[in-house]
């Protein structure tokens, strides 16, 4: 007797054969968005679906923890388009939280996955990794689907078959939530019922990409855009391009907008939140700017030359971080005379579309004379501490036949980092971190996707981390995956042994490591070397025999004085600026004379 199932019986048997299981039908949503590897700590909830994805050219590849892998996924979308984490259910997706945050409000198209209990299991008995208080007077299974979304995430679980003959939509509705993210560029959460992983769902025949991307403009009017820039760029003698967000996250408008400052000799900045896109060392590209924090170079060629600036999405609102803390010496965020267009569309149509417009035109090039980038390297025998670090990496990237990607973990050495002019990429990115969320413990994980990325292709490329003591402590556990996958990566390790960035006591919260840490003893137990330096030329050295050999872990240990004469200008000045805000009466008139500069 032969036996039917009841899509078979409902549908016929050829509709049967093309059912797909929930598993394949993942596997091949996320293929399709180009992902090659899903960051995933294991987990009873999550085993169907490790042993479901992990094939056929997707590897599900391990992280030392949960909020490492929700981290890599970050840096995975920053580097790839679109991350993917993996996680059980509860305990292992709501550490992600801090991850799902960064990627919230840094706009990153990251897909966090969970396994959770399958739909047979669901009932008023409480099961293990529930958030559930032993007094509570109900089960509750949704605790993290609600936690994701008061994040403001899409937070969805995948159901089963509702009616008989009916196979589920648990696929078709995994793929609308990953579109969602990568079509406006912000995380979802999705749990799927271990039981479902192995179940049939129905068939898709996904769409190519751009068109998921629809061209089909509905706002009116950017004709009128185009000729007001027109006429302004006519009026003009010293225009500026000041580039944001929405630029960084689009390589087709990246591209263009890069194309329009050559053919028209327009000189370009960026924000702080979008530097790492553009080749620093070009003459036509100024840095980063950010008012009284920016170099005096770059400051005073805007603040006095500039007088029509191309504003090109930023973000809607003011954020402190990218409008020098509202301290009142953003001048591109005071200038009139400016255009200021930001995109409302998914993937900057719009703003591709004024860019395409603006290059038709057969205007002649401004006469922009920038004088080229030169770096100055400090005294070979001076101080190697904060103060002298920029400088020298710039020195030292210009005697570099390949381009580095700068990772600088939150602190200290993120903000001494902006200091560095980095020269353009194979990979397109040469600076890579986290300046809004400002989550501590990102470096490592991020530089691990990076070196993944520039292995996989074959570039020549190298990773740098710029860590304090304290954020490597956060996340040091990372570097067992640098080992097992023979990644290369230099570490720059600036120790005070204590959290230096707005210090405003000698407490025990502020001494995050000990003199008898012995860094350069733990890099060798994960199969690296590293050395002291205590001079720019000791350093220096040191530095481009790392990057030449570009193999293993190799880490550079600064020993650093946390006094301000050994701190960098942006350091010195956002210490200030804190004490300033907290009310010292000192530091409030030395900051008013800073900004009257």
């Amino acid at each position: 007797m032969t036996t039917t199932t009841t899509y078979e019986h409902n549908f016929g048997p050829a509709y049967e054969s093309t059912l797909s299981t929930l598993g394949e039908s993942m596997r091949q949503t996320i293929g399709h968005f180009g992902a090659q590897r899903i960051y995933s700590v294991g987990g009873d909830f999550a085993a169907n679906l490790i042993r479901a994805l992990d094939v056929e050219g997707l590897t599900v590849s391990p992280a030392s923890n949960e909020m490492h892998a929700g981290f890599c996924a970050c840096a995975q979308a920053e580097v790839e388009g679109v991350g993917f984490a993996l996680t059980t259910y509860t305990v292992g997706s709501l550490p992600c939280m801090s991850a799902a945050a960064l990627a919230k409000t840094e706009g990153l198209p990251v897909v966090f996955i969970s396994g959770a209990p399958g739909e047979d299991e669901v009932h008023q008995h409480s099961i293990h990794h529930m958030v559930q208080p032993a007094h509570a007077w109900r089960a509750n299974y949704d605790a993290a689907l609600q936690a994701f979304a008061a994040l403001g995430l899409r937070s969805e679980r995948l159901q089963g078959d509702r009616a008989s003959g009916q196979p589920n939509i648990a696929g078709y509705r995994f793929f609308e939530l990953v579109k969602h993210a990568w079509l406006h560029r912000e995380p979802v959460f999705i749990e799927v019922p271990r039981n479902l992983v192995f179940s049939l769902t129905q068939p898709l025949a996904l769409p190519p990409l751009d068109r998921l991307n629809s061209t089909d403009l509905v706002f009116t009017g950017l004709e009128h855009i185009v000729h007001t820039i027109e006429q302004k760029l006519g009026s003009a003698r010293a225009p500026l391009v000041y580039a944001g967000e929405q630029v960084k996250r689009n390589p087709a408008l990246k591209k263009l907008v890069w194309d329009f400052c050559q053919k028209y000799q327009i000189p370009l900045i960026s924000t702080w939140f979008s530097k790492g896109v553009f080749d620093e060392t070009h003459p036509l590209c100024l840095g980063a700017y950010n008012g009284v924090f920016s170099a005096t170079e770059v400051r005073q060629y805007v603040e006095n030359q500039v007088d029509y600036v191309l504003d090109i999405g930023t973000s809607v609102f003011a954020q402190d971080t990218a409008s020098a803390f509202h301290t009142g010496t953003h001048r591109v965020a005071t200038i009139d005379n400016k255009t200021v267009v930001k995109s409302t569309v998914p993937h900057e149509a719009d703003l591709c579309t004024i860019f395409e417009q603006l290059l038709g035109s057969e205007r002649r090039p401004f006469p922009f004379a920038p004088a080229p980038f030169v770096p100055v390297a400090p005294a070979p025998t001076g101080k190697m501490d904060f103060h002298t670090l920029a400088a020298t990496l710039n020195a030292c990237q210009a005697r570099q036949a390949f381009g580095s990607v700068f990772v600088p973990e939150v602190g200290n050495s993120f903000f001494a980092s902006y200091g560095l002019r980095p020269k353009a990429t194979e990979l397109g990115i040469n600076w890579l971190t986290n300046p809004w969320y400002a989550a501590m413990g990102t470096s490592l994980p991020y530089a691990r996707v990076v070196a993944e990325n520039i292995v996989r292709q074959d570039l020549s490329d190298r990773v740098v981390v710029i860590t304090g003591d304290g954020g490597f402590h956060f996340q040091l556990n990372e570097l067992i995956h640098f080992q097992k996958q023979g990644l290369p990566l230099t570490i720059v390790y600036m120790r005070n042994d204590i959290f230096h960035l707005g210090k405003s006591g000698d407490g025990p919260v502020y001494h995050c490591s000990s003199q008898e840490f012995d860094v350069l003893g733990l890099v060798r137990a994960y199969g690296g070397e590293g050395k002291r330096c205590t001079t720019v030329e000791a350093f220096s050295s040191y530095y481009q025999e790392c990057l030449q050999a570009n193999s293993g872990i190799r880490l550079i240990e600064v020993p650093c004085s946390p006094t301000q004469e050994f701190q960098c200008p942006e350091m010195a000045l956002l210490n200030l600026f804190i004490q300033c805000r907290n009310g010292d009466p000192a530091a409030i008139e030395q900051w008013k004379q800073v900004c009257q500069v």
